[in-house]
């Protein structure tokens, strides 16, 4: 796929001299919002685009302006695209929206019976989502694969999944599903979403500040409790 400024395209082998900067770009963008995508490696960013598993957005001389890739879990039954990240000087161009539409194709075609799911904690990425047909779900929906689990460690987040016991966090998980029996409800579901996002958005806010006024106190428990113990040793 192109448009007058990017060619989007599935990544391969010859893509590999731009996993460094897919990276960098990734760790940047986690530590400005202060959650989202789990940390990974150049190795496996190369990984993934010999797999041919990955879609780059490249300028028209070559620079690198954004990238995505999919996850497979439960052997193939469940499928993720993950790791959205647009260069800064790209955004606002709507080239997250063409990435994220070009590797749900790569998805659909590569694993056709699977169900495809995210997590995000992005109002923009929550409506590109549900112009393709996903709706949020719980987070029991979703695969139980502990190693995709295990990715989300490196978000901040973390001790706030695991207390919860993988059940809720600050991310809203959306599914979709492929199966032609789902598709009366499930566009009934991405139609509703789509309408009510603003609500959602303001609800997504009420969570966050919930979880972290939760995480606040308990940290400020922990730290008198620790003063009393240091006091009386």
């Amino acid at each position: 796929m192109s448009n007058q400024k990017f060619i989007i395209k599935p990544a391969s082998g010859e893509h590999g001299h731009y996993a460094e900067i897919i990276t960098q770009e990734m760790e940047r963008s986690a530590q400005a919002r202060g959650t989202g995508i789990a940390k990974r490696s150049p190795e496996y960013i190369r990984t993934k685009m010999n797999e041919g598993k990955a879609v780059i957005a490249l300028t028209k001389s070559g620079e690198w302006a954004g990238f995505c890739y999919i996850e497979a879990w439960g052997h193939g039954k469940f499928v993720a695209n993950s790791g959205l990240i647009v260069a800064p000087e790209f955004r606002k161009h709507g080239l997250a929206r063409e990435i994220k539409r070009e590797v749900f194709k790569l998805s659909r075609k590569k694993y056709p019976d699977a169900k495809i799911f995210g997590l995000t904690t992005g109002a923009a990425v929550m409506k590109i989502n549900s112009e393709l047909g996903y709706y949020p779900v719980s987070y029991s929906d979703l695969t139980t694969d502990d190693d995709f689990w295990k990715g989300c460690q490196s978000c901040v987040n973390y001790p706030i999944l695991m207390s919860k016991n993988r059940s809720n966090c600050l991310c809203t998980a959306m599914l979709y599903e492929p199966k032609s029996v789902k598709k009366a409800e499930q566009k009934k579901l991405s139609s509703e979403f789509k309408k009510n996002l603003s609500l959602f958005e303001r609800l997504i806010k009420i969570k966050r500040a919930m979880f972290l006024n939760i995480a606040k106190g308990k940290r400020n428990a922990l730290a008198k409790v620790k003063g009393k113990v240091n006091q009386s040793s």
